[in-house]
């Protein structure tokens, strides 16, 4: 899940801490994907329109070694 479509969907790095109860600052802390725990928690809360896919984190790390 990318960070920027979580904050788009539920407005910004504060409302995204507040429903994972953990600080803004941690969130401001992520890079382009969101932590695969925090993504799945995030689908929940979203009623699925996020979506926590595992594969992207596994394409997405092949990119990084390149």
């Amino acid at each position: 899940m990318l960070k920027s479509a979580a904050v788009e969907h539920f407005g910004s790095q504060k409302a995204i801490a507040a429903v994972l109860s953990i600080s803004e600052s941690a969130v401001s802390q992520w890079e382009e994907l969101v932590p695969p725990l925090s993504a799945a928690k995030l689908a929940k809360a979203s009623d699925g329109v996020l979506v926590f896919d595992p594969d992207l984190y596994e394409s997405w790390n092949g990119r990084k070694a390149s």
